[in-house]
């Protein structure tokens, strides 16, 4: 028995406190690693080739601006950055403007097939994108064709990539909006009933307000993924004109890899990088308040 007794603080220890300050130290490092990778990746786009290979953690001895514009104009990134910035902006309204509506009826409707759709949506969150390819392969051709010879007489592969990147992020998008938004209070719709608001009155005046930080959470989220998306570019729209900015960052790889500049190479890698992470710590903490809001409710 006093073995036993022993052992029990031993384990309360070890459960409530080491394991936690463990994770919790181990958490932190991980997030200094991460915060001396930006800053080094910032400090070697301003050296010179020279001494980005011999002296890699040293600071530049002279800032090299350049690098900056001769990855700008090596790569074409203002072609890429054009379509990087249409790209994220229509497709992430486009997400938000769809996801929400289908997870307010989803989280508010009492019928079997509002949970059976619900969990199709999340299903749609773990089909791995590369198994996709041969289908959005077979679509794009077929759409493109089929714009082409009876519609429009022209088509964009920009704008199959646009309808693709909506159609492949709405998963995620209802599944957290659907989650978030059952959490929230059905009182205010019903107040809203007898002051004679109808549903889609409700929902634009009402539920949009009161769901604004699952909203921003799903809008930025995908916002980096719209930006970082790499693959379904390189499927759908390949051409230099259609490029975004991985993209064109990879291009830029092939070719600095043998002109040996890898000071622009990092200038690059800043140019896709930074925006994004400004933009992370910008609406981190709401980002984290809408994914964690209705969790306790």
């Amino acid at each position: 028995m006093k073995s036993v007794r022993g052992i029990r603080p031993a384990v309360r220890f070890a459960g409530d406190v080491l394991v936690p300050r463990l994770t919790s130290t181990a958490l932190w490092l991980w997030v200094v690693f991460n915060l001396a990778l930006v800053a080094w990746v910032g400090l070697q786009s301003l050296k010179s080739p020279g001494d980005v290979w011999l002296h890699p953690f040293s600071l530049p001895s002279a800032p090299e601006w350049q690098n900056w514009s001769r990855a700008w104009q090596a790569a074409q990134f203002s072609k890429a950055a054009l379509n990087s910035v249409l790209l994220t902006a229509v497709g992430s309204f486009l997400i938000v403007g769809i996801a929400a509506p289908a997870a307010y009826v989803l989280a508010r409707s009492t019928r079997r097939a509002a949970g059976a759709l619900t969990g199709y949506f999340a299903m749609g969150m773990s089909i791995p994108l590369q198994t996709l390819i041969i289908p959005v392969v077979v679509v794009k051709l077929s759409l493109s064709t089929f714009m082409v010879d009876w519609v429009t007489g022209w088509w964009d592969d920009r704008i199959t990539l646009l309808i693709f990147e909506v159609a492949l992020s709405l998963p995620f998008a209802v599944f957290v909006l659907s989650g978030y938004l059952r959490s929230l209070p059905q009182e205010v719709e019903e107040a809203a009933e007898l002051d004679g608001a109808g549903p889609l009155r409700t929902f634009v005046q009402v539920i949009v307000p009161l769901a604004r930080p699952g909203i921003v959470t799903v809008l930025v989220l995908n916002v980096i993924g719209l930006w970082n998306s790499t693959l379904l570019v390189m499927v759908i729209a390949p051409g230099e004109d259609e490029r975004t900015l991985p993209v064109a960052l990879l291009h830029l790889y092939g070719t600095m890899q043998y002109s040996s500049d890898w000071g622009g190479m990092f200038a690059g890698i800043a140019i896709l990088v930074f925006p994004m992470i400004v933009l992370y710590l910008w609406c981190g903490r709401r980002i984290v308040e809408g994914m964690t809001a209705g969790i306790g409710k």
